[in-house]
């Protein structure tokens, strides 16, 4: 009979393990070609994961839950099979009569450990074992705030956490160089309240905002752009570019174009801090926040946008966000981003002051397109005149970036609005 293993697919360059998250298929069961086999999980994203065969499940090797590394094979498809029937009972072998267990004195048994809950928190095998190792609970290990993507606790985080439970049990007067993170305060429910169990990405989203509050000192600047030349053009090109595309224009992808040119102006914006270094970014990949129908927030990254025509960021934007709303994307897909948009638009708000995306040091609001009554100058005296005004915000990272430098990126961005030609082609 013809098998075919199914092994860990390889999910970006720095993913070395996934986390089996749910088994849409059991054994015994038919699939059929490209039909959804497994969903995995990095620290990352959700993938589902489909078949590449059509046959009968003869085994799956690994559980939900299990952490599983790249190219193991976790289950095994008969591509010749029939659907299995229902087992046999199998005949249990004799029992033997139990051998008395001689009772050791209290003194000498060793403590009986509960075993611990498990985390919905990802946490790598090296991480697990020291944990072990040094008889850190999953609850502990959970209170623990790490430094890696989107919060992952790294191998140093569990060493200075370690360093620091050992440094509280020192000496008064001994200096402490380690400081633990501050935990979340502790809060009732009343009667009648309702409790919701935050999911897998929900928590990872809120230990990534936290972690960034934390590094960077965030300060905001707000600018009102008058965009009526932009709302002009794209109205009269819409249709024909919807024709010969097949892509709906949108405004994003015209923004993501004119960041990306005053992020070249601008390179202390695309940029990142280690320490007391600065590192100016060469590439320009730029993330935008795109909302799931879970109520989470994603942010797939736009790579090379320097790069690309109006026409190419409008595909690999929908190719994106299609990806993201129906869990397709890869962690590559939100890796390696720069710089970040994102657009309070989408809920007619008129702006905000959204929190940085680390390690990156700045993040861009756009807010809702509005009709306003504005002043103009004209050669023969001010008119009042009805006009399409939005506004811009950056949150940006006060280590290295100074309100002189924010304010003129953001004044760069409302030029390149103010003065967008009417008349371009694509």
């Amino acid at each position: 009979m013809a098998k075919y293993e199914i092994v860990m697919p390889k999910m970006g360059e720095s993913v070395q393990e996934a986390t089996i998250t749910k088994w849409f298929k059991k054994e015994g069961e038919r699939i059929e070609e490209d039909d959804v086999l497994l969903e995995i999980a990095t620290d990352k994203v959700d993938t589902e994961i489909p078949s590449p065969v059509a046959g009968i499940i003869e085994k799956t090797l690994y559980k939900v839950d299990d952490v599983v590394p790249v190219g193991e094979v976790i289950a095994v498809i008969d591509m010749e099979g029939k659907a299995k029937s229902k087992p046999e009972p199998e005949e249990k072998a004799p029992e033997k009569a139990a051998e008395p267990v001689e009772e050791k004195p209290v003194a000498e048994q060793k403590p009986v450990v509960k075993e611990a809950k498990k985390s919905e928190r990802f946490y790598s095998p090296l991480v697990k074992s020291i944990a072990q190792k040094e008889n850190i609970l999953v609850e502990e290990l959970d209170s623990i705030a790490g430094s890696g993507k989107n919060g992952r606790v790294s191998k140093q985080d569990i060493l200075k956490y370690i360093e620091s439970k050992k440094a509280a049990h020192t000496p008064s007067g001994v200096s402490r160089d380690v400081k633990e993170a501050p935990k979340g305060i502790s809060v009732s429910a009343s009667p009648g309240d309702e409790i919701i169990q935050m999911d897998r990405i929900r928590k990872l989203t809120a230990e990534h905002m936290v972690l960034s509050k934390r590094i960077s000192p965030h300060v905001s600047s707000f600018i009102e752009a008058d965009v009526t030349n932009l709302v002009m053009w794209r109205n009269k090109v819409k249709d024909d570019f919807y024709a010969k595309e097949k892509h709906k224009l949108t405004y994003t992808p015209i923004f993501i174009d004119l960041t990306a040119k005053a992020l070249k102006k601008f390179p202390v914006i695309n940029a990142s801090v280690d320490g007391d270094k600065i590192i100016l970014r060469k590439n320009i990949n730029i993330g935008v926040a795109v909302a799931l129908p879970t109520g989470n927030l994603i942010v797939p990254v736009i790579k090379n946008a320097e790069q690309k025509n109006l026409v190419g960021l409008t595909v690999d934007l929908t190719r994106l966000a299609d990806a993201a709303r129906n869990s397709k994307l890869l962690p590559d897909d939100i890796q390696g981003g720069t710089f970040t948009i994102s657009n309070f638009a989408l809920f007619k708000n008129m702006t905000g002051t959204p929190i940085i995306n680390q390690p990156q040091v700045a993040i861009l609001g756009i807010g809702t397109i509005e009709k306003k009554p504005a002043v103009l100058e004209t050669p023969t005296g001010d008119v009042i005149a009805i006009r399409h005004k939005m506004i811009l915000s950056i949150s940006y990272d006060h280590r290295i970036i100074d309100g002189a430098i924010a304010g003129a990126f953001i004044l760069e961005i409302k030029n390149l609005l103010e003065q967008f030609d009417i008349n371009t082609v694509i």
